[in-house]
């Protein structure tokens, strides 16, 4: 069976996990939410996943700064501050011993509705907030193996509709668009933007090398990932060329390599597209930038230190 960028692996201690609502810390399985809660009826919601590495939760400004942008955008009133949310995510943490290996996500709806409703002004509590904490590490075998691409036909919209900028609970058409891409035999979808270029995969950044540069998308069309950002700094850094800008399939198929990224898989490599084999199976580049990506975290968890 296909396994996707979040295939993970196995990992016992997950079920005595405790998980926040709203401050209170219950086991995973007594977890719930109301049936009346906005993510639940209408997907009217905002959410960020952070990795907790050696005591560190890396990278979090940035998903802080992605999740009050999306607030804002939506008009969701967080209801707290960046420092005690912070501090929400750590009670959590504190209370299962984490320190390590560890994928949080958190989830922010509007709150609940008094009948189902699209209108916010039904709403009659506050924000709800969620965080699920998981021992989490990608399975090393899906990195080492690579990954395989199917381009879907549903595409990514403007940000005159859903703003694919936003990441949001509203998530069902990246669902269709790897529904597709499975009942293709493929691992994850590719999918294009409105215009036929390549914008993003159902929930990871798509990158492209040629002739020694590094090609992603404008940005436009998609999640700002954090892991993008990073991965695009750091070969700047390094004096990598590394572009944002249109390309098409045509330049996809006769790329020398080309690799995912997310929050939790880091850099991963795509071995083929829509069944054609991309490059020569060399991945030099790619393996040049996870060890620059890691080398980040690693600093950034200095500097924390």
């Amino acid at each position: 069976m296909p396994a996707g960028t979040h295939d993970t692996v196995p990992d016992g201690r997950n079920a005595d996990v405790l998980v926040s609502i709203n401050g209170e810390l219950v086991g995973r399985d007594e977890a719930k939410i109301s049936v009346f809660d906005s993510g639940y009826l209408v997907g009217d919601g905002i959410w960020e996943a952070v990795r907790l590495h050696r005591g560190v939760l890396v990278f979090l400004d940035g998903h802080l700064d992605r999740m009050w942008a999306a607030a804002a955008t939506v008009g969701i009133d967080v209801g707290m501050s960046r420092e005690k949310l912070t501090a929400e995510l750590w009670k959590v943490l504190d209370a299962n011993s984490m320190t390590d290996g560890v994928h949080v996500r958190f989830m922010l709806t509007r709150g609940i509705k008094r009948t189902p409703s699209q209108d916010p002004r039904l709403t009659i509590s506050g924000p709800n907030l969620v965080i699920i904490p998981e021992y989490k590490i990608a399975r090393p075998a899906t990195a080492a193996a690579g990954i395989s691409l199917f381009t879907a036909t549903i595409r990514r919209g403007g940000p005159d509709m859903l703003d694919p900028r936003l990441n949001c609970h509203s998530k069902l058409h990246e669902v269709m668009a790897l529904i597709q891409a499975i009942e293709a035999g493929a691992d994850e979808a590719l999918m294009l933007d409105p215009h036929g270029n390549v914008a993003t995969c159902n929930s990871t950044n798509f990158f492209i090398v040629r002739r020694g540069e590094v090609w992603t998308s404008t940005g436009a069309y998609c999640l700002h990932g954090i892991t993008r950002g990073k991965v695009l700094e750091v070969a700047r850094q390094a004096g990598i060329p590394a572009h944002e800008r249109d390309f098409s399939l045509f330049e996809v198929y006769s790329a020398d390599e080309a690799f995912v990224t997310g929050t939790l898989g880091g850099l991963i490599p795509v071995g083929a597209v829509d069944g054609r084999s991309i490059g020569d199976g060399r991945r030099s580049m790619t393996d040049r930038l996870r060890a620059l990506y890691e080398g980040a975290i690693e600093a950034a968890v200095e500097a924390a230190s």
